[in-house]
């Protein structure tokens, strides 16, 4: 390792950022660098080296990419470096999703360009390198030096180290750096580009932070008191505090535009926590958070074991609880009056054999509120 480098180097395991690095065809120099100056595990969470197509795509998270070797591909590896950088974190530390890709000299003639793109994401925005290599300039491990050079001045730049560092380029060779802010958090998750938002009660919101222990999932058109009591007794029942579940997706409705969102969040400001997220069904929500309970009405159980919501399947229906039930999914549920003005509760439902232990039934005395959105949106 240069000297150069290794000062560079130590000045990155000095920042607080910590980060995840994912390189794919070339990088790889620069991942010994990082690990081999004193201090790598204040920086260092993990490396990843998706090389073959289908690590690639289970590092996007089943999103199989349309070229490996892209501008596009890097940032949805730097992005699904940031996410696991944010599920690895420690003591709350800025997090940086790096990831590069590249196709450079090997043991047999390429007939496209040698190049490499390099990506770093945050919370605030998305860079991207850009490089094309003179082909028959450099072996693979000159190639690969260059590589490397650049991961390290990205890595540098996004822990916001001053770094000259050589890249060893050639006047033919022009590196293209674009950097893009990302959109305000709610419009990301919209975009894909969050699995979840956290809005806390005095307004300030969290992209993909600690996933919630427990939730209360609804379309909160409007919020009512029975909400806010369910979530209450739910959260004594599941052993965690409980945190409102908006979807801005839904099985039977169009999804929900950025200001409808808005308007909706506006109901909790000093009242309660709300995760936003793009899961419509409980099958999602458990994937998306294992381990998580949820505060139910009697209402939604018995649409939760309907095969209609799972293609009309009644083996998919139990294989999707059998799923959620080994994610560790359990579910509080309280009582409401039917369409007829007969109070229901848990007691009334069929569960299908087997699941029973997945769910708890909250007495009428800890929990009855005879008000529902519909009622109130008619009135």
């Amino acid at each position: 390792m240069d000297a150069d480098i290794a000062e560079i180097v130590a000045r990155i395991h000095d920042t607080p950022q910590q980060s995840v690095l994912a390189v794919a065809g070339a990088g790889n120099y620069a991942l010994a660098w990082l690990l081999g100056v004193g201090g790598a595990s204040r920086t260092v969470l993990e490396t990843r080296v998706p090389y073959g197509y289908l690590a690639m795509t289970d590092f996007l998270g089943g999103h199989a990419p349309e070229q490996t070797v892209s501008a596009d591909t890097a940032r949805l590896m730097a992005r699904s470096a940031w996410a696991r950088g944010m599920s690895l974190r420690e003591q709350d530390a800025p997090i940086v999703g790096l990831a590069c890709t590249a196709t450079i000299a090997t043991d047999r003639t390429k007939r496209g360009d040698h190049r490499a793109f390099i990506a770093t994401w945050d919370d605030d925005s998305v860079t991207t390198d850009s490089l094309v290599l003179e082909k028959g300039l450099r072996d693979r491990a000159g190639e690969e030096d260059v590589v490397s050079r650049l991961v390290i001045a990205a890595i540098a730049r996004a822990c916001g180290v001053s770094a000259e560092l050589d890249l060893g380029l050639v006047a033919s060779e022009r590196l293209v750096t674009n950097t893009t802010r990302h959109a305000e958090p709610v419009q990301r998750l919209l975009d894909g580009d969050a699995r979840w938002v956290t809005v806390h009660p005095d307004g300030r919101m969290a992209v993909d932070g600690d996933a919630p222990q427990a939730l209360l999932p609804g379309s909160f058109n409007p919020m009512h008191a029975g909400h806010t009591e369910l979530a209450q007794v739910g959260g004594d029942v599941l052993g965690a505090p409980v945190a409102y579940e908006l979807s801005v997706s839904n099985v039977d409705k169009p999804p929900l535009a950025a200001g409808e969102v808005h308007r909706r969040l506006d109901q909790f400001q000093g009242v309660g926590t709300v995760v936003l997220t793009q899961a419509e069904t409980f099958i999602k929500k458990s994937a998306l958070f294992p381990g998580c309970g949820f505060a139910i009405g009697w209402d939604t159980v018995t649409r939760l074991i309907q095969p209609r919501y799972y293609g009309d399947s009644e083996p998919a229906m139990l294989q999707a609880l059998a799923e959620m039930w080994g994610r560790g999914t359990r579910f509080a549920v309280g009582g409401r009056t039917d369409d007829g003005g007969e109070f229901r509760s848990l007691s009334d439902v069929n569960i299908p054999d087997g699941f029973r232990p997945m769910f708890t039934e909250i007495p009428e005395a800890d929990f009855r509120r005879d008000v529902s959105s519909t009622a109130l949106r008619r009135s």
